[in-house]
């Protein structure tokens, strides 16, 4: 009778443990930390792999990996702010965003490209798979968005 209560009892610990992560994915999948995959809206070629982490309760990204050929030796030549000379690999292109009314917004996003500083805003997607980012001049009806994947 002791082995049997004993093997149920591993029996369930095994079944509760095997449940655990799902269910812990499902909670980071209604968060945007965690690894992207950035998508060029305009030729709908993967650009890079965004980390968004949380660092003083605000959201920031970073480039961890870049499908640019030449990526890992190249400076943000044309950055006008603090990232001017930086790599582009650890680079912090998302910053400052916080979530407000379901959206995170009053950050700002860099194009590493340009050198161009947007406001910027996002939200989730597709039960956490995919993160609608949308940068803009003044007013959000003038930007563009982009679509990136999440990354497992």
């Amino acid at each position: 009778m002791k082995i049997f209560i004993i093997a149920a009892s591993v029996v369930l610990l095994a079944l509760t443990a095997a449940g655990a992560p799902s269910s812990a994915s499902a909670a980071d999948r209604q968060s945007p930390l965690g690894l992207w995959k950035t998508v060029d809206d305009k030729t709908g070629q993967p650009r890079a792999l965004v980390r968004i982490y949380l660092q003083d309760g605000k959201y920031f990204g970073r480039i961890e990996l870049s499908f640019t050929p030449g990526a890992e030796t190249r400076l943000c030549l044309v950055c006008t702010d603090d990232r001017k000379n930086h790599p582009i690999i650890g680079l912090v292109i998302v910053r400052n965003m916080t979530l407000r009314d379901g959206e995170y917004g009053g950050g700002d996003i860099l194009d590493p490209d340009s050198g161009s500083v947007y406001r910027c805003k996002f939200h989730l997607e597709q039960d956490g798979t995919r993160l609608v980012v949308r940068g803009y001049i003044g007013i959000a009806l003038l930007g563009r968005s982009q679509t990136w994947q999440r990354q497992d």
